[in-house]
């Protein structure tokens, strides 16, 4: 989906219109005026003054330190950065020093999901099927509130899948997942606020990025996510969850992969680790309420059928590091 500059400046409004309180006690340029860049031949704005304006997601450590002196850089530091051609120049891994997430994993129409996966990735990846016509979707609602791409608030629709090169033992594949921390999906949908975040996905990852408002605002019991539709403007999804009070403070290393369809046909995974430094979990039904209005991703959401909420997690504070998309077979080859 192509926007034209004035969609991109309003993407870029809205997500600044969208920062919740804790931006404040973040660097000023996250609340400046805009700047351009180019990527990918396309004027992208971005933060002026901002991370992603000044170093192009490669900012030195010292700078963070200086800049967020509250934030725990000692995970990054054992991380390294190298250049890589994302039909951009880039680096990778993409670091994320400060973020929230919350995530609801509900039952849906196992015909339904594969019918959404293209021949092509189903031949390596299916749905995992959780009991008879039932599979697994992800909704994660992320905040990204300092990282190398300034901030942003993202919204993720993915189904479960087996691990590339593994066997699909339905619930089996499922626990093996959550016993190693280490996750597989298929993303169906990825709108974000602002028009740097979906040029480079789109661009870098060949994702299902779209530039859409996405409001966040919490109370002292819960989070509650907006996503509008990014053609009436007005509010279609709702995903409202609880404030878990039980919360872990034990770092927790979680690895999240996808496999995708490149630019060029060829099919592609990519992955995040995530360093969850606070988080708690609860298969609590009451913990979850979505709230679908028509729209068109309510339309979508509404298709596959949604059932029981099978797990829902809330993460208030975690750090990530995401790498370039690599030759799916380069994994296969290695596993």
């Amino acid at each position: 989906m192509r926007f034209s500059n004035v969609a991109a400046m309003a993407g870029v409004l809205l997500s600044a219109m969208a920062l919740p309180s804790w931006a404040i006690g973040l660097p000023e340029a996250s609340q400046a005026g805009t700047a351009t860049t180019r990527i990918a031949g396309q004027d992208v704005p971005v933060v002026a003054g901002g991370l992603y304006d000044r170093y192009r997601s490669n900012p030195p450590l010292s700078v963070i330190a200086a800049e967020a002196p509250g934030i725990d850089l000692s995970w990054f530091e054992g991380l390294k950065k190298t250049r890589v051609d994302m039909g951009f120049e880039s680096y990778s891994p993409n670091f994320y020093y400060k973020n929230s997430r919350v995530t609801a994993v509900f039952t849906a129409d196992l015909e339904r999901l594969k019918a959404l996966m293209p021949a092509t990735v189903l031949e390596q990846v299916q749905p995992i099927q959780v009991w008879p016509g039932r599979g697994l979707v992800a909704l994660t609602a992320y905040a990204y509130e300092y990282c190398d791409n300034d901030s942003y608030n993202e919204i993720a629709l993915s189904i479960v899948t087996n691990r590339p090169g593994s066997s699909n033992l339905g619930p089996i594949s499922l626990v093996g997942q959550s016993m190693s921390n280490d996750f597989w999906g298929y993303v169906l949908k990825l709108p974000v606020n602002t028009e740097l975040a979906r040029v480079r996905g789109v661009v870098g990852y060949n994702l299902p990025k779209w530039l859409t408002g996405i409001n966040l605002r919490e109370t002292d019991k819960s989070v509650v996510f907006e996503i509008l539709d990014s053609q009436t403007g007005k509010v279609d999804v709702t995903l409202e969850t609880e404030k878990l009070s039980d919360l872990s403070t034990e770092a927790d290393l979680v690895t999240n992969s996808f496999t995708n369809i490149g630019h060029s046909g060829e099919l592609n995974y990519g992955y995040a680790i995530s360093r969850q430094l606070r988080h708690a979990s609860t298969t609590n039904e009451d913990s979850v309420k979505l709230t679908l209005n028509g729209g068109s991703l309510s339309t979508y959401i509404e298709s596959l059928q949604l059932g029981d909420l099978v797990k829902y997690e809330y993460v208030p504070e975690f750090q990530s590091a995401l790498y370039a998309p690599a030759p799916l077979q380069s994994f296969l080859d290695r596993d």
